[in-house]
């Protein structure tokens, strides 16, 4: 069995070939559906065509022959070659009992067969049904001329057609389920970087002041230990959020968990934090417009945390600067600091999730994201979210 990448409409995992079974209810209806076309065409020619199509039996033969037609269809999803084969054979000896009868009408099972085996096999598999199928041709010819060959051609081609279209349908399917479930998880590998990484990195420089400071100042000390203490219990509360969101559910009454995703409001917060941090921040918000779609406020605000995160990590600032700046067409923000010049881990692609997270943020919107030394040394992040794309 080859590895699994998503779910069906059932719950079953598709595999990636997208050989996958279909869903219960489907067969269900195929089993009866193939049953019931099957006799449809068979028993009302025999009942019609009476005692003239030879002798007695014949047409009482033929008749068990289509009824066994149609109960070897019950195993066509599972063995389909099988299944094709039994009702070939089965209707090329009920068209030679029952000659009335066309040999395309005789073999309707085995192209219902020959269409389930073309949908759920590779192509390398049904297309040797399809030349077993078109084999049978000649009897078609020799029975009603031409136009039976013709008819019985086309039939078994028109068979395999619909079961590589129904093949190909499945394996878009799996293909866009692949690719939702890895967009997905990338978002909350996004969130939860964002979340940690921010969170811990203000927490080991607190930390680092804590104990530089806890003979000299206890009480700067204690500070430090409460904005551990506060960060601590804010990621933590984010990570719950995230975590109810991605199960569907709400927050309980009385806890946190009612809280509105994190946005642009919240900014002052998050300098604050870095404030303790011992940075020194200034927030500059400006312009208005209409309400931020949620998307857009989350992604702005995680660029602006991202941003002083590594600031405060790799960067060796002292100042940074926070610009926001909206309109009625997008959201423009500008994250500055007076750090070290020259390269930085977090700037390039690498392995992390720095600039690359920020980047997809801005782009899943629609907008860009540009970083690079300032012009006055330092670093800089710039970066333009439109607000139609989200609305």
């Amino acid at each position: 069995m080859g590895p699994t990448r998503g779910l069906d409409s059932t719950g079953a995992p598709l595999r990636a070939d997208g050989d996958s079974p279909p869903p219960a209810r489907a067969v269900g209806l195929l089993r009866a559906g193939s049953a019931a076309l099957v006799l449809a065409v068979a028993v009302p020619a025999q009942l019609a065509a009476g005692p003239e199509a030879g002798a007695a039996w014949r047409p009482a033969a033929a008749l068990v022959l289509a009824v066994v037609q149609a109960a070897v269809l019950w195993w066509a999803v599972r063995r389909p070659g099988a299944v094709l084969a039994a009702s070939a054979l089965l209707g090329a000896a009920m068209w030679l009992l029952f000659p009335a009868l066309s040999l395309t009408g005789a073999l309707l099972g085995a192209q219902l067969a020959l269409c389930v085996l073309s949908a759920l096999r590779p192509v390398r598999t049904s297309r040797w049904g399809l030349l077993g199928m078109l084999a049978l041709a000649p009897l078609a010819f020799v029975g009603g001329g031409t136009l039976s060959l013709v008819t019985q051609v086309l039939a078994a081609t028109l068979a395999w057609t619909a079961g590589q279209w129904r093949r190909a349908q499945q394996q878009r399917l799996a293909a866009e389920t692949r690719r939702a479930v890895a967009e997905e998880r990338a978002r909350i590998a996004r969130e939860v970087h964002d979340v940690v990484a921010h969170t811990v990195s203000v927490m080991v420089i607190q930390a680092g002041a804590a104990e530089d400071v806890f003979d000299a100042d206890p009480e700067q000390a204690r500070r430090a230990l409460r904005a551990i203490d506060d960060a601590g219990r804010s990621a933590l509360g984010e990570l719950r959020l995230l975590l109810r969101a991605e199960a569907g559910e709400e927050g309980g009454a009385g806890d946190g968990g009612r809280r509105p995703p994190r946005g642009l409001g919240d900014l002052a917060e998050l300098a604050a934090g870095a404030r303790a941090a011992g940075l020194a921040v200034e927030l500059r918000e400006e312009g208005r417009g209409p309400a931020l779609p949620a998307a857009v406020g989350l992604a702005g605000y995680r660029i602006v945390q991202e941003a002083l995160t590594n600031t405060l990590r790799h960067a060796g600032a002292s100042r940074v600067r926070v610009s926001v700046c909206r309109d009625e067409e997008s959201v423009r923000i500008e994250v500055s600091d007076n750090g070290r010049p020259g390269p930085r881990s977090w700037r390039s692609g690498g392995a992390g999730r720095g600039l690359a997270g920020m980047r997809e943020r801005a782009e899943l919107l629609g907008g860009t994201l540009a970083a690079g030394p300032g012009a006055d040394g330092g670093f800089e992040v710039r970066a333009v979210l439109p607000i139609r794309y989200a609305s």
